[in-house]
């Protein structure tokens, strides 16, 4: 029946000079002899003209694919090009200026793509004997036209993915060059012509693109650009879905096929670590050899006392504790230009933790204030609590209430994000698969986890759920009209200060030091943390401060303990002692 149907077709076969021809699947014409499938296609008007189509694909043997099924020719820096675009885009959506996109991010890639000796150098890894062509971002539709300035060399070229111009994109053909048979070879386990090489790059000095790496250049440009958002704000929109990461891939253009080694490259199942994209973050500026960035300054949202006035209304503290934060800001030092600004270039190149030490040193603050040591300030909040049963218009702090409102708090936020995190969809849209064979199989696996997950979804919540909200940078809103939870912003100090003269002293006298102990220099942390050595009010705090910003406690008390080294030099030149086993009197 097929072969009557295209009796119409009477062109010869391009490669063996045939007239036989019959219909593929999707109504092209294909010769019967050499199974070539051309152009033409021939417009079916009844499905039913075509009776058991499965069948006969079965039994139609071996045919050759589309140039469009094959799809692009394209490199694994071009695919983390395309979520870079991405991932700007879509801080651009949250507020980021456009100059993050179009000047800092494009010439941070640029100068990457040259120091990793993938692009803009004489003789780009991988692509020797390949045609080298011009910049051209299609991936990601992106105006990133202009120089980057940081960069010396202004003749460089860009190995391309085989587009000579934007409009050539969808009628695009494989490029020729003297290793086509390599990457028809390497093809085979990689959608990528580079997937297979680059997973085994291991050259020395190198620092491999990787899908994490990607949001240390972001954090990078945001540093550079010193805009308010910071690293544990960017790691929350990600867990939130409003910055691609998880299955970025999945954006990527049809005509990108990605199977076998790209797999491994672009496929990501965990979520980001604090921690683990700090670390990137530093050894990516030094492998990129960047200038001293922008100085942070008092007027900078990375600023301390600025960062400290911003968590203190996440976290329902009292306005009047931002007074003692600058304080402790300004004797320690760490408001200090040269130590907040970013310098890859120095001898000891590190970047400060603006949100951990922000949240550092409120808790100094606390402890200043409070002790937390289990004992005094349940004894002040005894006293706030029969001062304000007669003073209703000002009250006084009350940190036990404080304790009690927060901790309902925090406990409701933290059910709701492991209930996200379990009903979290880690298979995307668009499945991964080793190789060519193996794609029926695993759509038709994803065909059925689809239609299951409507099922279920159906009886389980039959209204359909509302889309996600927009994001904030508070994670919390403390207002005085919400009648179900006590706001503590405009509560007084009173209550723990004492006046003499025109200035405030704080009553409590005590102090006692979270360490006194540091490890040595070679190690890789500053001090251990174990939880039973320490009152369960500073555990609380410490819990509370890092679950806002998705670190460790022990992070949060490594912090603590700096910036009370520099509070209390005196302090650390006696021998050391265990963290709690004597009260510091301060002077």
């Amino acid at each position: 029946m097929e072969l009557e149907e295209a009796k119409e077709f009477k062109e010869r076969c391009t490669q063996c000079d045939a007239v036989s021809w019959g219909l593929t699947d999707e109504g092209r014409y294909y010769c019967t002899s050499c199974h070539n499938v051309t152009e033409r296609s021939k417009e079916v008007l009844n499905t039913e003209a075509i009776p058991n189509t499965k069948i006969k694909a079965i039994n139609r043997g071996l045919k050759r694919k589309s140039k469009l099924e094959k799809g692009w020719d394209w490199y694994v820096c071009e695919g983390f090009q395309h979520i870079l675009c991405q991932q700007a885009e879509a801080l651009k959506t949250l507020g980021v200026s456009l100059e993050l996109k179009n000047e800092v991010l494009h010439n941070f890639w640029k100068r990457y793509l040259q120091k990793s000796k993938q692009a803009y150098c004489k003789n780009p890894v991988y692509t020797s004997g390949r045609r080298v062509t011009a910049l051209e971002d299609h991936l990601g539709h992106s105006d990133w036209t202009s120089d980057p300035e940081l960069l010396s060399d202004t003749n460089c070229t860009f190995v391309g993915s085989g587009a000579e111009s934007q409009s050539e994109i969808p009628g695009r053909k494989p490029s020729h060059s003297a290793k086509a048979s390599h990457s028809e070879a390497a093809s085979v386990c990689s959608g990528s012509l580079d997937g297979v090489e680059y997973s085994q790059r291991k050259d020395k000095g190198i620092v491999k693109m990787t899908v994490p790496r990607t949001l240390a250049f972001c954090c990078l440009s945001l540093l550079w650009q010193r805009e308010a958002i910071t690293l544990s704000d960017l790691l929350r929109f990600v867990e939130e879905d409003h910055i691609p990461y998880i299955n970025a891939f999945q954006h990527f253009p049809e005509e990108m096929k990605l199977y076998g080694r790209d797999k491994g490259i672009f496929a990501v199942e965990s979520w980001p670590d604090y921690e683990d994209i700090y670390q990137k973050m530093i050894e990516m500026a030094i492998f990129l050899d960047l200038p001293r960035f922008p100085d942070i300054t008092e007027d900078c949202f990375l600023h301390p006392n600025i960062l400290c006035m911003k968590y203190l209304m996440e976290v329902n503290l009292p306005d009047e504790m931002h007074a003692l934060t600058c304080q402790v800001v300004k004797v320690t030092g760490i408001g200090e230009v040269d130590f907040l600004t970013f310098d890859p270039i120095a001898k000891m190149a590190k970047t400060v933790r603006y949100d951990v030490q922000a949240m550092a040193v409120i808790v100094v603050a606390l402890k200043l204030l409070f002790l937390l040591d289990d004992n005094v300030e349940w004894s002040l909040s005894d006293l706030a609590e029969d001062y304000n049963e007669d003073h209703q218009d000002k009250p006084w702090f009350d940190f036990r209430k404080w304790y009690q409102v927060m901790k309902k708090a925090v406990d409701e936020k933290k059910q709701k994000r492991e209930e996200a995190r379990a009903k979290y969809l880690w298979k995307s849209e668009r499945p991964l698969y080793h190789s060519h064979i193996d794609k029926p199989v695993v759509y038709k696996r994803r065909e059925m986890v689809v239609s299951l997950q409507k099922q279920f979804s159906a009886l389980v919540d039959p209204t359909p759920t509302p889309g996600g909200k927009k994001p904030s940078s508070f994670q919390f809103n403390w207002t005085e009209e919400d009648t179900n939870r006590t706001c503590f912003h405009g509560h007084s100090l009173q209550g723990v200060l004492s006046k003499k003269g025109q200035s405030l002293l704080i009553k409590n006298s005590l102090y006692w030091l979270s360490t006194q102990k540091f490890c040595r220099s070679y190690c890789r942390h500053v001090t251990t943390y174990e939880e039973t050595n320490f009152s369960l009010s500073y555990r609380f705090v410490l819990n509370l401060f890092s679950f806002l910003l998705r670190i460790k406690s022990s992070l949060l008390h490594e912090e603590v303990s700096l910036i009370e080294k520099k509070l209390f030099k005196r302090k650390y030149i006696k021998p050391n002692q265990p963290a709690r086993s004597k009260r510091v009197r301060r002077r």
